[in-house]
């Protein structure tokens, strides 16, 4: 299978800089996975497309704070991105660092009230903090950072986004991405939907910032997927089988989710999955899937034709672009059932 099938083309003036407000006012494309009818209503409206006995699987991932400014011992700054927490200690990232080709060896750098260690490693580059207790490491990272919107959001981050690009259940720190499906949800929406029968059902999956790096080989067997932690509790997983009993859908809120449900042959309830979810692959646990519309040639976008068909995502990405939806993570949603 080659990369170029899963191309689109977008107008840059569709990629949305700012979410909808309030965010459960964002359209919303609903599919019918069997028949392929379209839908075209605001996400708010949701419940109406749902039944009593549904079961939404969120992802209660926290985003950190993750994007730094550091300064070093010769007055030169620089914008730290962390990536991913070394297993062994908290306090010492994989980072991406600019400008990167200033760094030379191990240079030190001050980061707040922090002295950080910047040093190359075979991915790029790792920072260590060396005063930073693990256990402080995420609550410093609250107090110091700012969010790490992807790279295509081209605009100053603002205080406002600290909120937005946080679902309205985020609970576990641990992404350096949003799990940007559920940055539809309100609270009262969520309240409405229980009122309604319709009930939920969590999981973590922490994003890593390798969901925003390309495809690079054209030949997909030759992509090597980017590794990200989930775990799901063993409640979650007796709740999908009652639902299924009693004959409601399960459906996977982001592809982060289904990700992570799609890992259990393989990993089991816990784990470091690089699960390439491609067309071909047969799914196990969900019948639906709430997602954004994503990016040309990503793993994103080749993840949701797996789980729609190819021809009738793309036919529905060129109906979003004919009617001028709001694309990626701050953008408009896609709701298959």
């Amino acid at each position: 299978m080659r990369l170029s099938e899963f191309d689109y083309q977008l107008p840059r003036n569709l990629i949305a800089m700012e979410p909808a407000n309030p965010r459960d006012s964002s359209r919303c494309m609903v599919i019918n996975k069997h028949t392929a009818q379209l839908s075209h209503t605001r996400f708010n409206l949701l419940p109406d497309f749902l039944t009593r006995n549904d079961l939404l699987v969120i992802n209660r991932t926290r985003v950190l704070p993750a994007r730094l400014k550091a300064t070093g011992c010769n007055g030169r700054t620089y914008e730290i991105l962390l990536t991913r927490p070394q297993r062994s200690s908290p306090s010492r990232w994989d980072c991406l660092v600019k400008p990167g080709k200033k760094i030379c060896g191990s240079t030190q750098v001050t980061i707040g009230k922090q002295t950080a260690i910047i040093e190359r490693s075979q991915q790029g580059f790792q920072i260590t903090f060396p005063l930073l207790a693990d256990e402080h490491c995420n609550q410093w990272l609250e107090e110091t950072g700012t969010m790490p919107l992807p790279p295509y959001i081209r605009r100053p981050i603002l205080p406002s986004d600290r909120d937005n690009y946080q679902t309205v259940y985020a609970k576990i720190p641990g992404s350096v991405a949003a799990p940007t499906a559920g940055l539809h949800f309100t609270q009262s929406l969520v309240g409405e939907m229980q009122a309604k029968g319709i009930s939920f059902a969590d999981l973590i999956l922490h994003v890593g910032y390798g969901t925003f790096a390309p495809i690079r080989s054209e030949n997909l067997d030759e992509h090597v997927m980017h590794e990200e932690f989930y775990e799901i509790p063993q409640a979650t997983m007796e709740r999908i089988q009652k639902t299924r009993e009693i004959g409601g859908r399960v459906i996977a809120v982001g592809t982060t989710t289904l990700r992570a449900l799609e890992s259990i042959p393989i990993q089991g309830l816990s784990g470091a999955t690089r699960l390439f979810i491609r067309p071909g692959h047969s799914f196990n646990f969900a019948d639906g899937l709430i997602t954004n519309f994503h990016l040309p040639r990503s793993s994103l976008l080749i993840l949701v034709c797996a789980f729609l068909g190819k021809e009738t995502t793309l036919q529905c990405y060129r109906e979003a672009v004919s009617n001028k939806y709001r694309f990626f993570s701050y953008g408009d949603a896609m709701a298959i059932l």
